[in-house]
This record gives structure tokens, C-alpha cells and sequence, in this order.
């Protein structure tokens, strides 16, 4: 890294954030953004749909934009934007390390998303390998071990949806116990439910995990938003998440923890960036050294600009302060929970009860409506973004409404017409950016939905329910 390039990314980004105001949410963008409404004029929209992208920050789009005329290709060039850019991107991969509170020999290796990160994991998975995976988990952490398990040698086992944190454990601790042969073993869990926002014993499974000679792999996509994650304190073995959850929306993602694994792996592209050496053999072939680094699984030219976006994110959220951001987050959970609980309608999901902490993500349905249909009301007539469905987390979903398999349509589409029994549910999320006005107008537009009814006429069309025009 060059001394003069770092002065020069030092002089493009912004001052740090102030501290959070507990009272207060974080600049983001599109707050301020007006969206009509079908029974006529404007209302500024209330963004919460957090758990599927979080709007991006301020700070971080500033940050961004201010590197942006600098941008250039990294690692290999000798022009001052190339040595500028590879600084950047190596100081954010620092930056992510710190804020995950990585072991000082971990790999912070650069993906597309929570997604590509697990697939990686997987493909880096010594044969013989065998995963433990509750039911419960978003399909990103519950589909990539089953392609591999078809590829090779790897074994998957599904465990079934615990009732309580400490069910969680002992469900696993018997699960290891009893595996046949002992190998190598991976447990992959998430840190908060993408469809309760419940938040998972995630210490206390990796000492299980540890305790019968398996490592384990957190799903973080939901937990980093809103919570501290402390790898080295929490003892897992690798962390994964998106940078579109975390206010950072420029298609990257993060895997995280031991290196080994990733070492002894094939790389998980072929390609440059990842190849360190590359020659013709005698027998006309093609003989390949490839990185010992973390751009072993880099391969291609990486997204410098989301890769930068999720540092900016990862310092401006430490900056705020995270226990201010998640006392005014909690104070939110709550207001929505009570809000709720005085509809006696509604019925909020839940696998661990009451008590359970949580995050900003909460799924409930309505009885008598369809959750498209009552969604679409949201955004249509109150200007409202929720998201109904079933989250892609299908086997959890299924399991919280107790319907059948075959009962249940594709991932985020209404199963019947407007006002029939609904087979998906509701989910309402939020986090640093959500104003407590948004909230508000959520809980009473649930009350009056409920109380007096749509106010529009409704249809089911490509899949998903809409209002219906004016003129139709």
C-alpha cells in the first residue's frame, strides 16, 4: 500500500458520524420520499421491509460517492487510482474484521451476499464432512449443504424446529453425539430469525459444537444490522452476511473465521485474482499455483464499491454507538408488539415465546385475511412497505401456521383470493433508519384495516394482489 494513496482515501471520506441519539434513527436515504396513495394524494413513504435490504445510510452513501472518482481496478496496477482503490479494499477488509470481532489469523473474504458466502462454505467443506442445520433456518443456510451433499461425499441432517433457546442446544448436542462415523461436522445456525427477529443462543451452540469436535457457521444477515457480533467472544468458527441488510445496498457480502478449511479448498472460482501462478506443463496442459490469501476465493475483479460501502457501514454503525441503536430498537419491537397485542386478530409468530429477545423483524397473520391482501392495503391506502409470503424460509413458516406442505405457494405469493384463509404471513421490520412516526402509522393502520376493512377494492394478478385501477 502506498503512503500517498492512503492520504488521499483519507481526505475523500467523510468525518466520523456523531454519536447516536437514542431518540433518534440515523439518516438514511429515501426518507423523505413521497409515494401516492389509491384513495388519493401523497404520503411519505414508511419503509419497513428492513430484513429484506435496509436503506442505505447516509454516511455511507457520502462515503462512497466521495471515493467514486477515484475508483479504479485493484491489486494489479501501477497507476495512483489503481493503488488508491487497492488500498481502500484491503483497509475495508481490516475494517470488516474489526467491526466482527475477528481472531487476528481469521480470513475476511469478500462474497456477493449471505448467499454466495454459504455456498462458498460449502464447496470448501472437507469430504466426509457431515451439517447440522435446524429446519428453521432462510434457505440461504438451509439449501447449500444439500448441493453439495449431492456432489460428494457430505452428509446433511435436518433438525427439527426447537420451542425453546435451550431445546436448540439439547437438540444439538443429541444430534452430535450420535453421528456415525466421527468426522469432520459443521453446524450451521442463524444469530436472529429472518421471519421472528428471535435471537438464537449462539454461544451457547457453539460450545456444544466445540464440545463433540464440530465447528460451527452463523448466519449473521439478520443479527449484524441490528446487534454487536463478536466472533472470537461468541467462538464460532465462520460468520456470513450481506451488505444490503446493513444499510450497504451495492451487492456485497462477508465470509468470515478459519482459515484452513478455505486454504485446503479448491478455489470457488478459477480465475485471475485468485491464481498466483500460472504455467503450461510439457504435456500441453495448464499447471496452476493459486493464492494462499483470502484471494484465493476472489477470483475476478471484486466490487470495490461494495465492498468500501459495507466498511463505511460497519464504522458509521460503531461510530453511532451500537448500545444507543439497539435501546431505541428495542423501545420500537416493543411499541409494535403492544401495538399488535390490542388487535386480537392479529397473531404474532413465534418459536421461543414472549420473552425471547429479538430484533427489529416481527411476522404475524390476521384472521380472516389473506396476507397479500392486507399487505397490499398497507402500502396502497396508508403507504406502508411490508413483505408477506413466506420469507424463503419455507419449513419455518410452514411449521409457525401449522400448514401442510402442499398447502403453501411459492415464496412471496398469495395462496388464495383477497379475504380467504392466508397459508403465508405478514412481516413488518425496521432498524437504525426507522423514525418512530413510521411505526405509529403502522400500528394504527393495522387497528383501522382490522376494525373497518380495505377501503379499495382488491385483485389477484401475477401472482400478487393489487388494487384495482379506476377505470377497470
Amino acid at each position: 500500500m502506498s503512503a500517498y494513496a492512503t492520504a488521499t482515501v483519507a481526505a475523500a471520506t467523510s468525518a466520523p458520524a456523531a454519536p447516536c441519539d437514542a431518540a433518534q434513527p440515523l439518516p438514511v436515504l429515501g426518507r423523505d420520499v413521497s409515494v401516492p396513495l389509491v384513495t388519493g394524494g401523497e404520503v411519505t413513504y414508511a419503509a419497513l421491509d428492513y430484513a429484506a435490504s435496509a436503506p442505505a445510510l447516509q454516511r455511507v452513501w457520502d462515503d462512497v460517492a466521495a471515493y467514486a472518482p477515484y475508483y479504479g481496478s485493484v491489486h494489479r496496477g501501477a497507476g495512483y487510482l489503481s493503488q488508491l482503490s487497492t488500498d481502500l479494499f484491503e483497509n475495508s477488509r481490516a475494517d470488516v474484521a474489526e467491526f466482527l470481532g475477528c481472531r487476528a489469523d481469521d480470513h475476511v473474504i469478500f462474497t456477493r451476499s449471505t448467499t454466495d458466502s454459504l455456498n462458498l462454505l460449502a464447496a470448501a467443506l472437507p469430504r466426509g464432512t457431515r451439517v447440522f442445520v435446524f429446519e428453521t433456518e432462510h434457505h440461504a443456510s438451509l439449501l447449500p449443504w444439500e448441493r453439495r451433499a449431492a456432489a460428494s461425499d457430505v452428509t446433511v441432517s435436518y433438525l427439527d424446529a426447537p420451542r425453546t433457546p435451550a431445546q436448540a442446544v439439547e437438540t444439538l448436542e443429541k444430534a452430535l453425539a450420535g453421528r456415525e462415523p466421527y468426522g469432520p461436522a459443521l453446524v450451521c445456525v442463524t444469530g436472529a430469525s429472518n421471519v421472528t427477529g428471535e435471537v438464537w443462543p449462539v454461544r451457547e451452540l457453539a460450545a456444544a459444537a466445540h464440545a463433540h469436535g464440530a465447528r460451527i457457521v452463523l448466519d449473521a444477515a439478520q443479527l449484524a444490522p441490528h446487534h454487536p457480533v463478536d466472533v472470537a467472544a461468541s467462538d464460532v468458527d465462520w460468520v456470513a452476511f450481506s451488505g444490503h441488510k446493513l444499510y450497504a445496498p451495492f451487492g456485497s457480502g462477508v465470509l468470515a473465521g478459519r482459515r484452513d478449511w478455505l486454504l485446503a479448498a479448491e478455489p470457488y472460482l478459477a480465475g485471475g485474482g485468485a491464481s498466483r501462478k500460472v504455467e503450461r506443463r510439457a504435456d500441453g496442459g495448464v499447471a496452476v499455483e493459486w493464492h494462499e490469501s483470502e484471494a484465493r476465493h476472489e477470483a475476478g475483479s471484486p466490487n470495490v464499491i461494495g465492498v468500501y460501502a459495507i466498511a463505511a457501514a460497519c464504522k458509521a454503525l460503531t461510530e453511532a454507538g451500537f448500545d444507543a441503536l439497539v435501546e431505541r430498537e428495542q423501545r420500537l419491537v416493543a411499541r409494535v408488539r403492544e401495538g399488535l397485542a390490542e388487535v386480537p386478530e392479529v397473531k404474532v409468530l413465534s418459536l421461543f415465546g414472549d420473552d425471547a429477545p429479538r430484533v427489529g423483524v416481527i411476522s404475524f397473520v390476521v384472521a380472516g385475511w389473506n396476507s397479500s391482501h392486507f399487505a397490499a392495503a398497507l402500502s396502497a391506502e396508508y403507504g406502508i412497505g411490508v413483505r408477506d409470503g413466506l420469507f424463503c424460509a419455507h419449513p419455518l413458516v410452514r411449521t409457525l401456521l401449522g400448514a401442510e406442505d402442499d398447502e403453501v405457494g411459492e415464496c412471496g405469493a398469495p395462496e388464495a383470493a383477497p379475504g380467504e384463509r392466508s397459508l403465508n404471513a405478514i412481516r413488518v421490520s425496521f432498524g437504525a433508519g426507522t423514525p418512530d412516526e413510521h411505526i405509529d402509522r403502522f400500528v394504527t393502520a393495522v387497528r383501522e384495516l382490522v376494525t373497518s376493512g380495505a377501503k379499495w377494492d382488491y385483485r389477484t394478478e401475477g401472482g400478487r394482489c393489487v388494487p384495482v385501477s379506476v377505470s377497470a
